[in-house]
């Protein structure tokens, strides 16, 4: 084999690469030709390394990529979780604890939100909020900067589910539910997004510039809704919709946002399913065959919020179920 060399160069935002390497020409042995592969940059600093050297050389653009970012990033950041007493939200908030985050829980039920943080231990605070109630909220996110400190993370969980068909027996589906859905699991989630991320907006940057990251949740329903869940899709699908633009909106002061949409899980929505209808649901799930568990949420969350270059993306956490439409 003919000799090849490589060639490689970098600057703060550039990179170029030179292959070169003499071949046969096929029918005209001995006369050589020079295969080049270039990527121009502004600027270079060629060094070039022979092929079979053990030696790795790297430009100045390797040399200046350290990952700014710690490993344990969630270690004494603050938490808030909306729907934090419950299901999702209650596994999201033991999660971020155990990574050594303090946790502000937010939910509507203030005895079930107190009750958890005191057993969860003294990093762990109880707010009393309906996420639709700007005031409330607005307190809440507040006193969790006020006692727990700037927040950095917020996983937005609240909601509820809701049932009709359109028309069904002759008769139109209840308006009113249908409001109800859309204000508690979008309008919710926008007036949480909103207030947690202007509290984001005082907090130092981190070495990469990053104030807060905020964790919506919608559901496969946005994209896969059965007979029934107009509202429950509305809402859901109006959630993942406004995950781009919230990611552009805030990134002028550096908070991501990112959605979580699950399919089915075991949480307090299903408790009432009888089992014939528990085992039709995991059989859907191609792959692992069983309802999601809240913990396999927590821990995306937890990754979504650790991972500093997520941003502005709908995460399906499904087993790769596509929902048949009953």
């Amino acid at each position: 084999m003919r000799p090849y060399s490589v060639a490689v160069a970098g600057t703060g935002s550039s990179l170029l690469v030179v292959i070169s390497q003499q071949i046969l020409t096929v029918g005209r042995p001995g006369a050589p030709r020079v295969l080049r592969f270039v990527v121009p940059c502004d600027r270079s600093q060629l060094i070039s390394v022979p092929f079979g050297e053990p030696t790795i050389t790297r430009g100045a653009m390797a040399e200046n990529a350290a990952f700014p970012y710690p490993s344990d990033r969630l270690q004494n950041a603050t938490a808030l979780v909306t729907g934090g007493a419950s299901g999702l939200g209650e596994a999201t908030a033991g999660a971020l604890l155990q990574r050594g985050a303090r946790v502000a829980i937010v939910d509507r039920d203030g005895e079930r939100a107190k009750g958890l943080a005191d057993a969860l231990g003294d990093r762990t605070r109880a707010y009393v909020a309906d996420v639709t109630d700007e005031g409330e909220v607005a307190r809440a996110v507040e006193a969790a900067r006020s006692d727990l400190g700037e927040l950095r993370v917020a996983v937005l969980c609240a909601g509820i589910a809701w049932a009709q068909r359109t028309v069904g027996r002759g008769r139109p589906a209840d308006l009113g539910a249908f409001e109800t859905v859309v204000r508690v699991n979008l309008i919710g989630t926008y007036n949480a997004l909103r207030l947690v991320a202007a509290s984001m907006a005082a907090n130092q940057p981190d070495p990469g510039g990053e104030r807060g990251v905020v964790v919506m949740t919608a559901s496969v329903a946005a994209f896969d809704g059965q007979i029934g869940q107009t509202a429950y899709s509305a809402s859901k699908g109006g959630v993942a919709a406004m995950t781009l633009p919230a990611a552009r909106d805030l990134a002028a002061i550096g908070v991501r946002v990112c959605t979580i949409a699950p399919g089915v899980f075991d949480t307090p929505m299903m408790s009432g399913l009888p089992e014939t209808s528990r085992q039709s649901l995991e059989a859907a799930v191609p792959f692992p065959s069983r309802l999601g568990s809240p913990a396999e949420y927590a821990l995306l969350a937890c990754q979504i919020a650790k991972h500093p270059y997520l941003n502005g993306e709908v995460i399906r956490l499904d087993g790769a179920l596509r929902m048949a439409p009953k």
